[in-house]
């Protein structure tokens, strides 16, 4: 599975980086990135829980 963040939406809040920082991380501009290529089985529910925190809905998950 992968983890896209839109920069478009993304305003900056850190919630993802700071609950789960082995996969999200905050640039000097504040805006979110995904430090794992892949995420692993075990971690998507970490990404799914990241993705249902996310105030402006800036990130989805595809295989």
């Amino acid at each position: 599975m992968r983890v896209r963040i839109d920069l478009d939406a993304c305003q900056g809040h850190s919630r993802c980086a700071l609950t789960y920082p082995e996969i999200f991380d905050v640039d000097d501009d504040a805006k979110a990135f995904v430090h794992v290529e892949n995420i692993p089985p075990e971690w998507e529910d970490k990404a799914l829980m990241a993705i249902a925190n996310c105030p402006e809905r800036a990130i989805s998950m595809d295989e």
